[in-house]
């Protein structure tokens, strides 16, 4: 693992460049209304007096009022306006009575639209401000950050949403230690919204009873499916309640074994990468429903176990993942973005993944992203 000291080291460069060209953008753009004012006042000194110089006068405070506090709209908008009566005095337009006069007063009003501009922006970011307090304390509240360490393994987790006002949804997770072994839970809620978080309340909370008191996987899954099904029927039936949840189980055993259980309903497949940089899908044997869909077809559930290998990582994600797209509408396939890639933890893996969906999407993710990684220790 100490090779991947070098290329850890080039992706924290990496970061360091993109973060001063992110840094240097927004120093670009906020000084944008004082260039428009001065390109306003080069403008009336090189240009005949038919021409007049009012659109950049009026842009700037414009600009402004969603850049800068408000004492800053206020000066600009005031450069605007000073701007203004200079150039119309400099070119002689105070000739033409009328026209200057109806130029100076379209720069008074825009400057003074601006000045409300501002406060209403102000008071949404205010009002943005609260509600991302709110949503980061549900997410806690649901999705509370997992140990880093968990009975001898590494664990990591990220919640990525697709909007900055509403960073909790269907998505979820939960990672425990139990009587059998470290289990795990990775899912997503069908739908959105305050019904889609209820829904991910009741799978979480089934899912950290049952995973202490019941032997088997498959009988976790069990309980999962009748506690979506008695929330359901609370609810005057399943649609109205979300309906159904696509989610993967884990166990890691107890004994020290280098083994994996896996039980899959209807989620994408968990990713096993090995430190040599091989990967490894893996896919059900047996494609099943997602839970909560008992009524529409039932079979007796079957987990695939698996050999997991020390200093392996295994890698769980919800859709967000897979249905990302780029601008040509191609998908984002993980399996082919990470092979022969290496990684010196969970946190890095994850840390990797979310950079290069955003790369590959060209911004933030069109859903949102539950990601999980657990790391066998090597010599375990």
């Amino acid at each position: 693992m100490l090779q991947d000291e070098a290329p850890s080291r080039d992706d924290a460069e990496r970061q360091v460049r993109r973060g001063r060209s992110a840094v240097s953008g927004r120093r670009l753009v906020c000084l944008l209304p004082a260039l428009l004012i001065v390109g306003g006042l080069a403008f009336g000194i090189a240009t005949p007096a038919a021409y007049t110089a009012a659109p950049f006068f009026c842009a700037a405070p414009l600009i402004a009022a969603s850049l800068s506090s408000l004492r800053g709209t206020a000066l600009t908008a005031l450069a605007a306006v000073l701007g203004e009566v200079w150039a119309v005095t400099y070119r002689g337009a105070l000739e033409d009575y009328r026209e200057s006069v109806a130029e100076s007063a379209m720069v008074c009003v825009v400057a003074l639209l601006a000045l409300g501009i501002n406060r209403l922006v102000r008071r949404s970011d205010a009002h943005l401000a609260s509600a991302r307090d709110i949503s980061e304390a549900a997410q806690r509240a649901v999705l509370p950050p997992p140990p880093a360490q968990l009975a001898g393994l590494a664990v990591a987790a990220r919640y990525v949403g697709a909007r900055a006002d509403a960073r909790i949804g269907g998505d979820l997770y939960a990672v425990q230690d139990t009587p059998h072994g470290v289990r795990l839970i990775v899912g997503d809620v069908r739908g959105k919204g305050l019904e889609a978080v209820e829904a991910a309340v009741v799978v979480i909370g089934a899912f950290r009873e049952a995973a202490e008191q019941e032997t088997t996987l498959e009988a976790v899954a069990g309980r999962l499916e009748r506690a979506l099904q008695r929330e359901g029927g609370r609810r005057a039936g399943l649609d109205q309640f979300e309906g159904f949840t696509t989610a993967v189980l884990a166990e890691i055993p107890a004994n020290g074994q280098s083994v994996l259980r896996v039980l899959n309903r209807g989620h994408p497949a968990p990713l096993l990468l090995t430190p040599d940089g091989g990967l490894r899908e893996l896919v059900p044997a047996v494609p099943a429903l997602p839970l909560g869909m008992g009524e529409v077809a039932s079979w007796p559930d079957r987990s695939d176990e698996t050999f997991f290998p020390a200093g392996a990582l295994l890698l769980f994600f919800t859709d967000g993942v897979t249905e990302a797209r780029d601008l040509l509408g191609r998908f984002y396939h993980p399996p082919s973005r990470l092979r022969g890639r290496r990684f010196l933890g969970p946190d890095a893996l994850l840390d990797t993944l979310v950079e290069d969906v955003a790369r590959h999407t060209g911004g933030a993710p069109a859903d949102d992203m539950a990601l999980l990684a657990v790391q066998r220790p090597m010599g375990a």
